[in-house]
């Protein structure tokens, strides 16, 4: 019996792990960093989908491996507005301010790469209650919105801003599991 856990993780996420674990797949982490700065004038949807394939491919070169590399990306969209990690206090506040009492989507990417590469998205509306600006500095204060795109965490006390959610609760914490599930299946990974 084969003992080698059946994908790599190309991230360091604690959430896409206990995702996964979740769902009883077997991985190794081996993270890498790539600059995930938008290009000029990219769609979200394109944006998601490059930084991702971005991740798996670098993972497979750095690894030269053969054996199957997940990668993903998330990102919080408002309008055609990509909101991805705050650089600081201010930046956070702001992107809190402006999903306050709006209803935003989050895109998550997935790449998995082994003989072939395949991509899904899932794309999911997110609807936040009206914020006063004490909520809002409260939340910042408590350190979650730091390292998380849109500057909050649906699975932490970022919850209790959100009044709906329309799509994919794990796509909207980073790893869409409905798609994973189905692109390691077709891979012949036992999910």
């Amino acid at each position: 019996m084969n003992d080698t856990p059946p994908i790599i993780l190309a991230s360091a996420s604690p959430r896409r792990k206990e995702l996964l674990d979740q769902i009883g797949v077997r991985y190794t982490v081996y993270a890498v960093d790539i600059d995930e700065t938008p290009l000029m004038n990219e769609s979200p949807l394109a944006y998601v989908q490059r930084v991702a394939a971005e991740k798996s491919a670098a993972c497979v070169v750095k690894l030269q491996t053969t054996q199957l590399v997940l990668a993903a990306d998330t990102t919080v969209v408002l309008g055609d507005v990509i909101m991805g990690k705050p650089k600081d206090e201010a930046d956070a506040l702001a992107m809190l301010r402006q999903l306050s009492g709006k209803t935003h989507q989050v895109y998550s990417a997935i790449s998995l790469r082994g003989q072939e590469h395949a991509q899904a998205i899932s794309i999911t509306d997110v609807t936040f209650k009206a914020l006063t600006d004490l909520e809002i500095l409260a939340y910042w204060h408590s350190g979650e919105p730091l390292d998380k795109a849109g500057a909050y965490a649906i699975q932490g006390k970022g919850s209790v801003f959100v009044t709906a959610i329309n799509g994919s609760f794990s796509g909207v914490v980073g790893l869409p599991l409905f798609e994973t599930a189905q692109l390691l299946r077709q891979q012949g990974v036992d999910v």
